[in-house]
This record gives structure tokens, C-alpha cells and sequence, in this order.
């Protein structure tokens, strides 16, 4: 079984891209985390998560959050890797998300006010992309 269920605020603006083969919509954005615990000087630490949608998903979060929004994420975990130019291996761990609830409403002068409730479920039935399912 391979289940994350995450809440967290985006650390920065979504990130939206269309794959090359099929111009499916692939966006990543990164969640800071609370750890459950404080540190010794009493201070709360954060994880910072990349966190992949597609589809539909993708779009709706590439247009209707931004930078500081609070979301409940649930996917699945993926590690993957790949070769640099200087010829090393990274590793790079994920959650791709099937499924984004936007826990706070945007800021008063955002286009997104209307969707601040809105909560989306994705299908991975048939994901494009490369040999693991991702464009780059």
C-alpha cells in the first residue's frame, strides 16, 4: 500500500507545464509541512514536499492557488532518478496527488474566490510521459 496524506501552505506559485508527447498538463508545487514536534529551542520545523498533479488536477491548482494557500494533499509516494550532464545520479522523492482540497479562501482580489472550496479527485488511468509517467 502506498498512501501520503499531507496539509501544508505552497511555498511558492504553482509551476505549469504540458508534456511534449501528448500535451497532457503536469504541475508541481512544493508544500511546507509542520513537523508534529518542536526542536530544542521550542521552535516548530517544516518538510518541504514536491508535490506532482496532472490533468484537470493540474490545471486547477496551476489556476487557483498561489504562494502561502493552506491545501490538504492525499497521493501516493515516487522516487525516481535521473543522470545529470556531469554524469551523476539524483534522486528525487515525491507525492503525485490524485486528490487537493483547498483548505483556506484566497486573498479577496484573487480570480480563484469562487473555487476556494473547490476539491478535485484525479484518475491516473492513463498518465503520459516518460517510461515512470513523467515529462521530465
Amino acid at each position: 500500500m502506498n498512501k501520503v496524506v499531507l496539509i501544508g501552505r505552497l511555498t511558492r506559485d504553482p509551476e505549469l507545464r504540458y508534456t511534449a508527447g501528448g500535451g497532457v498538463a503536469v504541475t508541481t508545487f512544493t508544500l511546507a509541512v509542520e513537523r508534529p514536534f518542536t526542536n530544542q529551542q521550542g521552535e516548530r520545523e517544516a518538510d518541504f514536499i514536491k508535490i506532482v498533479t496532472w490533468r484537470k488536477l493540474a490545471e486547477l491548482c496551476a489556476n487557483n492557488l498561489n504562494k502561502g494557500r493552506l491545501v490538504g494533499v492525499s497521493g501516493r509516494l515516487q522516487v525516481r532518478s535521473y543522470d545529470t550532464q556531469e554524469g551523476l545520479r539524483r534522486w528525487i522523492t515525491e507525492v503525485v496527488a490524485d486528490e487537493v482540497k483547498f483548505l483556506d479562501k484566497p486573498k479577496e482580489n484573487s480570480a480563484a474566490a469562487d473555487e476556494a472550496d473547490y476539491d478535485y479527485q484525479d484518475d491516473y488511468s492513463e498518465v503520459d510521459g516518460g517510461e515512470d509517467g513523467l515529462p521530465f
